[in-house]
């Protein structure tokens, strides 16, 4: 039987350690959030960042946007927060109604704020192996790889997506742990044959199910990233989790696995940039 990988508490352990941290800085950190209309799942998320924030002790500064605002007036606000003292994050809850040019809003976050690591200045450093911030989801994975003794070197890792949030930062992180990574996605044939001799399977598709016990090697761990509801509504991720966790090592719950680690991750970003601007301006 797996043992289960415990995000929440993995996550407290490490809010609790950037609150700490917190306190030796000359101000609280801020977190400036950005919300455009009213997506019921985006309020959830931003709610639980706000928390987050008052955990950690931080700073945590709400805009809400009409659903009709103009890419103008959020760019507007961006530049506003770019020049903030007091903001040392920014984070733009996506996604964003379809009449913004969502990568435009990304871009016009200042770098040494991108708390997300959106920005390409920070993707790049990423790819280079020298990060200001790395990605909240990916972080989240290696920080539970590492809380329980999973190693990384020379194990062949592989990774269901291929997204610029998840899929890609995910598979660059495992490289430079000096893991042997493929990535698949939904052009890839014969999936099942690439799944079954990862090491470390890590899932970010969205797709209820995706995942079976045929598909998973003896003993490996599996990281379910994704976020779905299922036909009765309930939470789940790619992850058949009743048939996989007698074959694997390690597995991850949906919820309570790598939900809670992606916002503490986030804290800890929040945490760096502060330190940076208070270094810069001192």
């Amino acid at each position: 039987m797996a043992i289960r990988i415990d995000g929440k508490a993995l996550a407290d352990k490490v809010k609790a350690q950037t609150a700490a941290a917190a306190k030796g800085l000359l101000r609280r950190p801020g977190l400036a959030v950005i919300l455009v209309g009213n997506d019921p799942a985006s309020r959830v998320y931003v709610t639980g960042k706000e928390k987050d924030c008052t955990a950690c002790g931080f700073l945590s500064f709400e805009h809400a946007l009409p659903e009709d605002t103009s890419q103008e007036t959020l760019l507007g606000l961006i530049e506003e927060l770019n020049r903030d003292p007091q903001v040392d994050g920014i984070l733009c809850q996506l996604p964003l109604p379809r009449h913004l040019d969502e990568a435009a809003v990304l871009n016009a976050i200042a770098r040494d704020k991108d708390v997300d690591c959106f920005h390409p200045y920070n993707v790049g450093r990423l790819m280079a192996g020298d990060p200001v911030f790395l990605p909240c989801t990916p972080a989240g994975v290696m920080e539970m790889l590492r809380e329980y003794g999973i190693p990384v070197r020379g194990k062949r890792c592989v990774v269901l997506g291929r997204s610029n949030i998840v899929g890609k930062p995910m598979a660059m992180l495992l490289l430079q742990q000096d893991g042997t990574v493929t990535i698949c996605h939904s052009r890839t044939p014969d999936l099942a044959s690439l799944t079954r001799q990862a090491d470390i399977l890590v899932s970010a598709v969205g797709r209820v199910g995706l995942i079976t016990a045929d598909m998973v090697k003896e003993g490996a761990v599996v990281i379910d990233v994704a976020m779905n509801r299922n036909e009765a509504g309930k939470l789940c991720g790619d992850v058949d989790y009743s048939g996989v966790e007698p074959r694997a090592s390690y597995i991850t719950p949906v919820p309570g696995g790598v939900g809670p680690m992606t916002r503490a991750m986030l804290m800890k970003n929040i945490l760096t940039a502060a330190r940076h601007h208070q270094v810069r301006n001192d």
